[in-house]
């Protein structure tokens, strides 16, 4: 994913836009002498992508500053990246409009932006991609307002990573119902995940499943045992009916894709 473009107000246009200024036009600028700190998008939590649906997520982070830099004369937000360096060329996602801030004194402010994620085709944004799931690392950008190049950029890395998952979706069906006790039951579902390529949910081959049982008036949910998903992501296993009870199908993720837990199916055993 390369830099994306939103109005020409929002931060990510700014960087784009960077293009050397002739002297004549526009007195010389400086990157602006502000620090990042405590950086967090999503409040922690990996940021999960459906097949098609926008996602939008919060990024909260201290920024510091000299005392007399007002912060009307440059533009600042996260910046979620790959890679072992950070510039106008990395693989990189911007926030989608200038950090807003609070003061908490002349020279440190609480600030937060929002960020984007769109697998479906835009003009304004370049489409996520399923080679794209996984770790992202954040850092994060000041871009002074009369900006003449990239060189007046400031860029700073090593603010933590987080993770844009595909999400997965998972669904359970025990049969028959209602069913004799010491029958036996088959419990299909199938585990699919969101194709980022085509805007479609697509089988998950060959992972692991656990199946779960929760007898009737219980609390807890107990693992009976776990299965893979076939080539196509469908699930099938059999137990023997012992009592009523909830099945549900649990899948706990991988390194591009989000854990899911599928809706549970009530037998009724006679």
């Amino acid at each position: 994913m390369r830099i994306r473009a939103s109005v020409t107000a929002v931060l990510g246009a700014v960087a784009l836009s960077a293009v050397a200024v002739p002297a004549a036009q526009a007195a010389p600028t400086a990157a602006p002498d502000v620090t990042f700190s405590n950086m967090k998008v999503n409040a922690g939590k990996s940021i999960v992508v459906g097949p098609s649906t926008k996602v939008t997520v919060s990024v909260s982070y201290t920024l510091t500053k000299p005392a007399d830099l007002s912060t009307s004369s440059f533009l600042h937000g996260p910046v979620l990246y790959r890679g072992t360096t950070l510039n106008e060329n990395t693989d990189s996602i911007l926030g989608d409009d200038p950090g807003t801030c609070t003061a908490s004194s002349s020279t440190v402010l609480k600030c937060t932006a929002k960020i984007q994620f769109r697998p479906t085709e835009s003009d304004d944004y370049d489409d996520l991609t399923n080679s794209q799931a996984g770790t992202w690392k954040v850092g994060a950008l000041a871009v002074p307002n009369d900006v003449d190049s990239p060189d007046d950029f400031k860029w700073q890395t090593g603010l933590g990573t987080t993770k844009i998952l595909r999400k997965a979706t998972l669904t359970t069906n025990a049969t028959p119902e209602p069913v004799k006790k010491g029958k036996t039951i088959t419990v299909t579902g199938k585990l699919a995940r969101a194709n980022w390529d085509t805007n479609k949910n697509a089988g998950y081959a060959t992972q692991p499943v656990k199946l779960q049982f929760k007898k009737k008036g219980a609390t807890a949910y107990t693992t009976v045992k776990t299965i893979k998903s076939s080539s196509t992501g469908t699930l099938k296993t059999t137990v023997k009916a012992t009592a009523d009870g909830y099945f549900r199908y649990v899948f706990a993720g991988t390194t591009t894709t989000a854990p899911v837990t599928s809706a549970a199916d009530f037998i009724d055993v006679k």
